[in-house]
């Protein structure tokens, strides 16, 4: 016997559909029509555009840096947990043209953060 779930609340009635073409009875209250929005937008205050651009590029510098320096830190590349325990990808990390590679995706990091900096120093 299947199983029917248990009612929670009480259905509702249901109330006929418009007919077409029929006028409604009384229009909604006035207090209840939201009033139309016209808000003008709001300006970002130069202080606040000026401490985002620091410190995205603070933060762009700090990680360019990091980039740069991790695949010749010894601590950090060649005793990286993630290459102990997957020694066919230490193979690869070991190899200098990866190095040099990661290390140029954090001078290209640094560049962008430099030339950001450099871009809106004229505004």
């Amino acid at each position: 016997m299947p199983q029917q779930p248990e009612l929670t609340s009480p259905p509702l009635p249901a109330s006929p559909a418009p007919e077409l073409g029929a006028v409604p009875d009384a229009l909604p209250a006035p207090h209840l029509v939201p009033p139309p929005t016209s808000y003008a937008p709001q300006r970002i205050p130069r202080w606040l555009e000026r401490a985002e651009l620091y410190l995205r590029v603070l933060l762009r510098m700090y990680i360019g840096v990091a980039v740069c320096y991790a695949p010749w830190s010894h601590l950090f590349w060649d005793q990286n947990p993630l290459f102990v325990q997957y020694p066919t990808l230490a193979i690869y990390a070991a190899n200098g043209a990866v190095r040099g590679l990661v290390s140029g995706l954090g001078l290209l990091n640094l560049w962008f953060a430099c030339e950001d900096a450099i871009r809106h120093w004229d505004r």
